[in-house]
């Protein structure tokens, strides 16, 4: 088991200092450093040199180069890649799932099943590559045929956030791969050095293909390399991951340009529905980990628990008596169950909303401070319960922190108001015996998010299915079912095989 930072590192061939930008091999970057911070000890356990503006020119270069010759290699063949790939990921899951735990601070488990994500998708687009289907339509001429199909798309840039550094990446990068897309690859600055980590072992699989451009890298500020990427007209594609705000700003850049295309997974303020059936003991260990896993810090997470009346006071009792036994601490030790946040700021914006929600009639049941773990100086907070009115502004914000606020609906109808009564639109669930109730979540009056559960929590999503939200979540789809559609172009085709000339419609012309 990895549990030092030169143990995770030999492994993964990191080194103290790393370049940040692979072109199809690693440049000598040249723009400023990034020191790389342990959210659990507050200290630089790396330095990455940033690309700069010319750093990115090669990296967009290798990109574009590869791109001919990757697009007309059979996807099945794409596939075989991809599966190299996965298997190249499983050999290194443990280590590269202590590097997470490092880096991001997330707990040791987490950090593996993110990594068991990346190879699940792999797997998933294995198969992809020999289903990406095109329907055949009945044409009104005779002998004609009529059909669609699906082009590559072209380099596609990945924005992703530091909670996920593996898996958001994943989804993109396998799924547009095998559609015949290079891959520019833009991490977070907070959780750059799994990106370094990944982007080594890709190099491995495909040294020596003549198509080392295909997955690249470029670590970078926002204003630099960011700004940069969304604006590039040679990207057709931008998949962001992120804020509301960060998503405003790369929608509207893509859209000044016809024809290009943004897939945005943004904020989502999910809510938990327990109806006066729920059964308990799931709602109060799905509420667990939705709100409390990764510190909060999941777009997924719990961050609303709407009851109905005659069922608040047990179910809350029962979350707080669960919170207190949540075992807060170094995220690399298997014991813990919660490690730090991701850095200083996010502490301040977390005991901003605490206030604020006091300050809003809200009344903290459990947590709702600054932790203090032994030997350990990292951004470490307690789990939070709030009971608070439906009304309060701070419920219609997403912090992303460990805060779990309870409010009290009137019935099942009122909950799903409620829950609805914000502007993003992520993922949801409700928690009940009665299949009315259920329907009721289900149905077209029900839940508005791009997820919908019932008797589960709102995080943890298979990658079989697409992942997304409506709303200010941004509408983009990843991973499963048909989102590989948004990395290709679709062409309509109808072949006159007669030796007629008929119109449609009947047109008859001269």
């Amino acid at each position: 088991m990895y549990r030092t930072k030169d143990e995770i590192f030999a492994e993964l061939g990191l080194e103290d200092r790393n370049p940040g930008a692979f072109a199809g091999g690693w440049l000598e970057t040249t723009g400023a450093d990034l020191e790389v911070e342990n959210p659990a000890t507050a200290s630089t356990i790396s330095t990455i040199v940033r690309a700069s503006a010319d750093d990115y020119e090669q990296v967009i270069a290798a990109a574009r180069e590869a791109f001919p010759r990757w697009r007309m290699l059979p996807a099945p063949k794409r596939g075989e890649y991809v599966r190299e790939i996965g298997n190249a990921l499983r050999e290194h899951k443990e280590a590269l799932g202590a590097l997470v735990a490092l880096e991001n601070g997330k707990i040791r488990a987490e950090g593996e099943g993110e990594v068991q994500e990346a190879i699940d998708i792999a797997d998933f687009a294995v198969g992809l590559s020999r289903q990406l289907y095109g329907f055949t339509m009945a044409s009104e001429r005779p002998r004609h045929r009529m059909y669609e199909q699906w082009h590559p798309l072209g380099p596609v840039g990945v924005i992703t956030a530091f909670n996920f550094p593996v898996a958001v990446w994943s989804w993109n990068a396998m799924i547009g791969a095998v559609c015949g897309d290079p891959i520019i690859w833009k991490p977070s600055s907070l959780s750059p050095l799994t990106a370094v980590a990944i982007t080594r072992i890709i190099e491995g699989v495909m040294a020596g293909s003549g198509l080392e451009g295909v997955f690249g890298l470029v670590v970078g500020s926002g204003r630099e390399i960011g700004d940069r990427l969304i604006n590039d007209q040679r990207i057709p594609l931008i998949s962001a991951t992120g804020s509301c705000g960060m998503g405003e700003k790369v929608g509207a850049a893509v859209a000044k340009t016809l024809g290009r295309r943004s897939l945005l997974e943004l904020g989502g303020n999910n809510a938990v529905i327990v109806a006066d059936d729920a059964d308990l003991d799931m709602v109060t260990r799905a509420v667990l980990f939705g709100a409390v896993g990764t510190a909060g810090q999941r777009c997924t997470t719990i961050r609303r628990m709407i009851t109905e009346p005659g069922i608040t006071d047990e179910a809350t009792k029962r979350l707080a008596e669960a919170y207190r036994q949540v075992r807060i601490g170094d995220p690399l030790d298997a014991d813990t169950l919660m490690g730090p946040l991701i850095d200083e700021a996010a502490v301040g914006n977390m005991m901003t909303a605490v206030d604020l929600a006091k300050q809003q009639g809200g009344t903290v049941v459990a947590g709702g401070k600054v932790a203090e773990v032994e030997g350990l100086d990292g951004y470490f907070v307690e789990p939070t319960i709030i009971r608070i009115d439906r009304d309060a502004p701070i419920v219609g914000e997403e912090t992303f922190a460990p805060i779990l606020y309870v409010i009290e609906a009137e019935d099942v109808a009122d909950a799903i108001s409620i829950q609805n009564g914000v502007e993003q639109g992520l993922s949801s669930a409700i928690f009940t015996t009665s299949l009315q109730k259920a329907e009721m979540f289900l149905s077209h009056e029900g839940s508005d998010c791009g997820i919908a559960n019932v008797n589960i929590g709102t995080s943890g999503a298979e990658i079989g299915g697409a992942f997304g939200g409506e709303k200010a979540t941004g509408g983009g789809r990843e991973a499963g079912s048909d989102a590989w559609k948004a990395y290709m172009r679709r062409q309509t085709c109808t072949i006159n095989w007669s030796g007629e000339l008929p119109l449609a419609q009947g047109i008859e012309f001269g």
